[in-house]
């Protein structure tokens, strides 16, 4: 959640950092509204509250002295009832700004450059040049039903629309690119875990899906559980509500998970293959830092993810994503696009994010900087998404007759 207070004592200087991220004036200004209406109710409950003491002092000097207290009591009682009420009202205030503040995005970094969406993104580098080949390359659906790797029809019948069934060598390399993920993470530090693919709504919202983004899930019937859309969720909120200490700081941690999305938004975008699946598999990396390292850190992960794709000789580009086009919890974005020979076209392979203290604030993690406690920053980034991977394998390692072959550090794995 976005820093209150800081928000309070720097309104214009906030709105102007919430604009670059596209949030609507009118959501600015019902924030604005609701803050006086906040500081409105404490003021008169601390005056009320100040004149009960008062009276109060009064009413124990009547009582020494001998005199009557009858409407001084009178008075006392009603005060206490009227403030018992503008307790509530402040209460109902607060609660009214939590929420909204909920919604909001995080900041944006100063970092990030200024834009309305994805065409606005900026290039840093690119690495590898894409292969040139002397016929004409196919797209991944095509060399799945070729080679009965990808069963889409089936995927379907055992479900709904994006899903699929991986079958034979695609599900051998499915596990091969999972081991090579964990394994290549754990050598640059990262704890392995294997957490639950359910979480309840509290881990959600400490991350920020929930409750802006519950159309976006899958939910258990009768249950506050939801299917996680990321390993992200879990693997961050293990820390929930703790504090602590600053000599464990950073805290790296990689897992595998499935990832579950509705895709609610995406009607009519990459409905043909396996870009867009409400199911896919991803190896997540999640790091607990230190605010004064986070950025090396964010340096770090990039760089690990760029280099799993390289080991992998897969070309790809890095972007930084502008202001509109940046996710609810991040503050800064660095996107991984890989080379699809078939597409003609750069895709999204990793998200390499810092959320600064946003998700720390809202899941309440913190570390203890001598008396005091501070929250910590989160990060998190894929390396890498799995079935995207597959695919880009496939398009980049197509031959003439069809036929696909396997990059030189899978081979021990298939």
């Amino acid at each position: 959640m976005i820093d209150l207070k800081y928000l309070q004592k720097n309104f214009d200087e906030a709105v102007d950092k919430l604009q670059k991220k596209g949030v609507k004036n009118d959501t600015l200004e019902e924030l604005k509204l609701l803050f006086a209406s906040l500081k409105d109710a404490n003021s008169l409950y601390e005056s009320t509250k100040a004149e009960q003491n008062q009276l109060s002092k009064l009413f124990g000097s009547y009582k020494r002295e001998g005199k009557d207290t009858t409407e001084l009591k009178a008075k006392v009682d009603s005060l206490k009832e009227e403030i018992s009420l503008l307790q509530d009202r402040a209460r109902e205030a607060e609660a009214a700004l939590n929420d909204l503040a909920l919604t909001i995005p995080n900041f944006p970094s100063d970092k990030v450059p200024e834009g309305a969406d994805e065409n606005d993104n900026v290039e840093i580098s690119k690495v590898l040049e894409p292969k040139k080949f002397d016929f004409e390359p196919k797209e991944h659906w095509e060399l799945a039903q070729q080679n009965g790797w990808i069963d889409f029809e089936r995927g379907v019948k055992l479900a709904k629309s994006r899903f699929s069934v991986l079958r034979g060598d695609a599900a051998r390399l499915e596990r091969a690119l999972i081991n090579f993920f964990l394994e290549t993470n754990r050598s640059k530090g990262f704890e392995e875990l294997c957490v639950p693919f359910l979480n309840n709504s509290s881990m959600l919202q400490g991350t920020g899906q929930l409750p802006k983004f519950e159309d976006d899930l899958f939910k258990i019937e009768d249950e506050n559980l939801y299917l996680i859309p990321t390993a992200e969720v879990p693997l961050t909120n293990i820390y929930n509500d703790e504090i602590l200490t600053a000599k464990e700081l950073p805290i790296l941690m990689t897992g595998y998970t499935p990832c579950f999305r509705r895709e609610a938004g995406s009607a009519g975008r990459d409905t043909r293959g396996m870009i867009r699946q409400h199911q896919f598999d991803k190896v997540e990396m999640v790091a607990i830092s230190h605010p004064d390292s986070s950025d090396d850190i964010f340096d770090m992960m990039v760089q690990n993810a760029s280099d799993i794709l390289s080991a992998l000789e897969l070309p790809h580009r890095v972007v930084e994503l502008c202001g509109g086009d940046l996710g609810f919890s991040a503050a800064r974005t660095i996107d991984l696009e890989v080379w699809l020979p078939g597409q003609n076209q750069y895709r999204e392979i990793s998200s390499v994010s810092t959320t600064g203290d946003f998700q720390a604030r809202r899941a309440k993690i913190r570390f203890k900087d001598g008396k005091k406690n501070r929250f910590v920053h989160t990060l998190n980034g894929s390396a890498l998404a799995v079935g995207r991977t597959l695919i880009a394998i496939m398009e980049n390692y197509q031959r003439e007759d069809g036929t696909i072959g396997i990059p030189k550090v899978l081979e021990r794995y298939m």
